[in-house]
This record gives structure tokens, C-alpha cells and sequence, in this order.
């Protein structure tokens, strides 16, 4: 995939990136097989490739009452509001590897009402779409709902905190036309084939 087919800025080469940014996309390229082109379009910004990965790393990869699926459930079904293709199709594939379930993803994605997913679940999308679409809107009953289904009220910070960053990494992808890479296409559906 060409730079200007990932997104409508130039690409900064990865020689030129401060050494910490760099390393970075080594450890990436080497553990997933390629450099998600979400690190390659923000490492034009060093300081803003470094505060928006801190962030995302403490959401996704921190400690939480949420498992690491279903924190990927929420940006997958947020993304979809926000009808953002990077995010559904990257985190989307991240998902059905974490939830081990090649279905899942998609139909989260198109209707997470109708999905296979756990009434647990359920109220976490439900509480994560309410913040997605009318945050000033959220009550009492809302949380109380989310409270009913076993969810804390950290659990419910963790929610609203994952759905607006990616609200923010939505907005972003949408406004610079950032295209997800092929290979998160298939990943969590086949097989990987070793060589």
C-alpha cells in the first residue's frame, strides 16, 4: 500500500523518527507482521504519536474490570456509530482474536443488539452507545442498569473513557481519509498460515 493510499498526508520515513517512535514500530512489526497504519500516520506528530499511545495503552492494555474483549467490543461498536471504517475493521479484527469468535466482530459492527454476546456485554455496549451518541443524556437509570448487570462504577469510567478516545481516533481517521491495512482483513477469521 502506497502513503498516499493510507491516508492524504505524506508519511514520514521511519528512519527519520525520533529512535523511541521507531523502536516502537520495530517491536510492532515484529510481533504482529506489520506497522498498523494508524502508528504511521501519527508518527508525523512525535508528541502526539507518544500522548495518544500512552492513553490508548493505559485504556486497552491497563488494568480494568473490563477483559481486554470486551474493551475491544466497545471501540468496534462506538466506531460503527461513528462510521468509522479504520476503526471497525482494525479493532474489529483485534476483537475476534481477544474474544476468540470469527463472527463476532461483525456483528457487533452492523447491530450489537441482535449479536451473540452476553447480557453482561449487552450492558456495556449499551452504556458505551448512550456516551457515543448523547453523553449530556447519561443518568441515573443508566447507570443503575449498568450497575444491575454486574458492572462498577469503574467499570463504568473505563467505558466512557474508551468511548470518547476513540471518538477522537474516529474523528482523526475519518478527517485524514486513514485506511486500515490489508492484512486486518482476515486476522481472527482463518487460520495463520506459518511458513
Amino acid at each position: 500500500m502506497s502513503d498516499a493510499s493510507i491516508c492524504h498526508y505524506p508519511l514520514p520515513e521511519q528512519s527519520s523518527l525520533p529512535q523511541d517512535i521507531a523502536q516502537r514500530l520495530a517491536v510492532t512489526q515484529e510481533k504482529a507482521g506489520f506497522v498498523p497504519n494508524v502508528m504511521r500516520v501519527l508518527s508525523r506528530r512525535p508528541e502526539e504519536f507518544r500522548a495518544f499511545f500512552a492513553y490508548h495503552d493505559a485504556l486497552m492494555e491497563g488494568p480494568s474490570g473490563l477483559s481486554k474483549a470486551e474493551r475491544e467490543m466497545i471501540v468496534v461498536a462506538t466506531s460503527a456509530i461513528n462510521r468509522c471504517p479504520y476503526c471497525v475493521i482494525a479493532h474489529g479484527a483485534i476483537l475476534r482474536i481477544r474474544a476468540k469468535n470469527p463472527k463476532i466482530a461483525d456483528q457487533v459492527a452492523t447491530n450489537y443488539k441482535t449479536a451473540d454476546i452476553s447480557s453482561r456485554e449487552r450492558a456495556i455496549l449499551d452504556f458505551a452507545v448512550k456516551v457515543a451518541t448523547a453523553s449530556a443524556d447519561v443518568s441515573d437509570a443508566d447507570r443503575q442498569a449498568a450497575r444491575q448487570a454486574g458492572l462498577s462504577e469503574e467499570d463504568l469510567w473505563d467505558i466512557a473513557s474508551i468511548t470518547a478516545f476513540f471518538a477522537l481516533s474516529n474523528r482523526l481517521a475519518s478527517a485524514t481519509g486513514m485506511r486500515p491495512n490489508d492484512e486486518f482483513y482476515l486476522m481472527g477469521r482463518v487460520p495463520i498460515q506459518k511458513p
